[in-house]
């Protein structure tokens, strides 16, 4: 890929095996440029987190992946992982501050350009827009090509487009993001390597 091409950034299903999940994710790192990970269980045990937290970064920090979690601050360190990603920037700015300077922090700012802003300034290293596809989640608001177009000329801060992804979704926002976050998107499909290969077909 070239550097103006779009990274991979894939986040994990709700729930998987951490048993046999690894293993499947091996096979995509392997097979194709994977910048991030997000750990983005639904689980709220500790227990549960913790296993699949090890499990998650043998396989990504093996192939020098930054694997960042979803909300779950106190497990950052840990269960050494490389950041954290939040919903919103809220607590960002405290949060920089009690994580260090080296930590990845991203934020989530679903469809506002001002909380992207916001985020910004208060030391987040991404923002992510979303979702840019058609959901019935949520408010079921989408994160316009216009967003990203506006955000690309303007913003330094590099910004990633997920939710609903589809191929043609990824290449009309190619030149106007940083990074496709992919998850439900492959993690259905029976076969997600390939899912994931179809998807990224126009950053080839």
């Amino acid at each position: 890929m070239s550097p103006q091409t779009p990274q991979i950034y894939l986040i994990t299903p709700p729930v998987l095996d951490p048993e046999t999940f690894p293993g499947q994710l091996a096979r995509i790192c392997d097979a194709v440029p994977v910048a991030c990970l997000r750990m983005a269980l639904a689980a709220r045990d500790e227990d549960t987190l913790l296993r699949a937290g090890d499990a998650l970064r043998e396989v990504a920090h093996a192939r020098d992946i930054p694997l960042v979690i979803a909300e779950h601050v106190l497990l950052v360190e840990r269960l050494g992982l490389d950041g954290v990603h939040l919903e919103g920037g809220a607590s960002l700015r405290k949060l920089r501050a009690s994580l260090g300077a080296e930590a990845i922090i991203g934020a989530h700012c679903g469809t506002s350009r001002h909380d992207g802003i916001t985020a910004g300034e208060a030391g987040a290293d991404y923002v992510s827009f979303g979702p840019v596809g058609e959901s019935r989640l949520g408010s079921g608001d989408q994160a316009p090509a216009e967003l990203f177009a506006w955000w690309s000329e303007m913003i330094e801060l590099p910004v990633v487009a997920e939710g609903a992804l589809t191929r043609n979704l990824v290449e009309s926002l190619a030149a106007v993001t940083d990074f496709f976050a992919f998850g439900a998107e492959i993690w259905s499909a029976d076969d997600p390597l390939e899912a994931l290969r179809a998807m990224t077909a126009p950053l080839r």
